[in-house]
């Protein structure tokens, strides 16, 4: 692994564990209703190109932080259908 990939890894981990806080306020107080879903559906198409982008050029940082944003996006987008006010 050299320099470029760890700096990816490393950024790919920063904006990843950002959604984190986001995740566990939802699911603790049952409440989306000041997340919107037009930006979290589009985030989420987003990072599922990205994710295929990743995956076509084998760029492991690419794939991982996608993987897992999108795992932690979708989880917000579910809530916010799942949690109507």
């Amino acid at each position: 692994m050299n320099l470029i990939q760890i700096l990816g890894l490393t950024a790919g981990m920063f904006t990843t564990i950002a959604f984190l806080p986001q995740v566990l306020k939802t699911w603790k107080s049952r409440s989306a209703k000041d997340l919107s879903l037009g930006m979290f559906s589009l985030f989420c198409l987003g990072v599922a190109m990205w994710l295929a982008y990743g995956l076509l050029v084998r760029d492991i940082p690419v794939i991982a932080a996608n993987l897992l944003t999108l795992m932690l996006a979708t989880t917000l987008l579910f809530f916010k259908l799942r949690f109507k006010e």
